[in-house]
């Protein structure tokens, strides 16, 4: 019998081997050598210190910072294990809201958000990365236009013009891939790191 299940023995442990050892750690240091940066992350760092991933949108809540998509994810209530409580951007807990086209939470959270973003921008139409959340919730970009609907009120808290900050949006644009795949878009988080730059001169 030991004859019969010795090489299903050896050929799991060489299996356990190739794929649960050498392949991962092979395509670590691949990965790590002709890609740096996306293997660690994609981390951005200001004055040597790391303040966030390309990869990950953050919550800015105030009003000198451009906002990112709202976010979906949750985290434990501490109060209460058996409930959840908002944790925006929260990596560990990606995922949508699963809140459906007919769920009234979702349409009164909808009309709440798009009746305070009136109040910010009362001339414009809000752009709808604005109000709905992502996928995964942690998009780190908006539309070019969701930036632009936010230029006047980031303009007006930083004593800035609208038409240096619009500039400053179109030169954080990033287009469509080869130019046809995915749709402009502008990284929050970079975007906010120029900002600061910008106002800092």
């Amino acid at each position: 019998m030991l004859r019969e299940i010795r090489p299903a023995i050896v050929l799991l442990l060489v299996l356990t081997a190739i794929t649960g050892l050498a392949y991962p750690l092979a395509m670590t240091a691949i990965a790590g050598t002709l890609f740096p940066v996306q293997a660690q992350g994609s981390l951005i760092e200001k004055d040597g210190k790391v303040v966030g991933s390309a990869l990950i949108g953050q919550e800015f809540k105030d009003d000198k910072y451009f906002h990112g998509r709202p976010s979906a994810t949750v985290a434990p209530d501490p109060n209460d294990s058996s409930k959840t409580v908002p944790a925006p951007y929260n990596a560990a807990n990606s995922g949508g809201s699963n809140l459906g086209p007919t769920s009234k939470a979702l349409a009164d959270r909808l009309k709440d958000d798009v009746d305070k973003l009136k109040v910010e921008n009362p001339n414009a139409a809000v752009p709808v990365d604005l109000v709905t959340t992502s996928a995964s919730g942690l998009d780190p970009d908006i539309s070019p236009e969701a930036a632009q609907f936010q230029v006047p009120l980031v303009a007006k808290a930083r004593h800035m013009s609208e038409e240096q900050l619009r500039q400053l949006v179109s030169a954080n644009t990033k287009g469509r891939l080869l130019g046809l795949l995915g749709e402009p878009r502008v990284n929050v988080l970079a975007l906010n790191l120029a900002l600061d730059q910008v106002a800092a001169k």
